[in-house]
């Protein structure tokens, strides 16, 4: 099984994100121009503080009947998310987001820098692309064109 670098070089490194200082609201439009489901957080610096997803946004504004355009980030951001390397399975990462319930992981380098992100989607069109590419190959197999 694949690696999760192998998503990455397939997909690409990047990341969208939002300062802990911008409003839900500033996240929300952010999360639909780009058609994604979850933005890192970082500060000034680039730091990885943690990530905004929908879910987020579900769960502490709307159900606790708070304002989009009042409520900051940081006030409802995910703190220390459960994040992968380049050298992580692809199993590994699906076992963790079946285990913990998540449908992102942000990818971080030995120094715990962001260096990626890869959702649920992703994971599962690699399998799928690698169970494809295994059944092509034994169907050639079997019936003796491959080379």
């Amino acid at each position: 099984m694949g690696k999760v670098r192998n998503i990455l070089e397939a997909k690409g490194r990047s990341v969208y994100s939002i300062h802990p200082d911008n409003t839900v609201f500033e996240a929300l439009q952010m999360l639909v121009e780009r058609n994604v489901g979850a933005l890192t957080v970082v500060d000034n610096n680039d730091k990885f503080l943690g990530i905004f997803s929908e879910r987020d946004y579900a769960r502490r504004v709307i159900l606790k009947g708070r304002a989009s355009k009042e409520t900051l980030i940081r006030e409802i951001m995910t703190e220390r998310p459960i994040t992968v390397t380049e050298e992580d399975s692809i199993e590994e990462c699906m076992k963790r987001m079946t285990d913990k319930r998540i449908r992102h992981l942000p990818v971080v380098n030995e120094q715990s820098r962001l260096i990626g992100l890869i959702s649920i989607g992703d994971v599962v069109k690699f399998i799928i692309d690698d169970q494809r590419y295994i059944i092509t190959s034994l169907e050639c197999y079997i019936s003796g064109t491959h080379t």
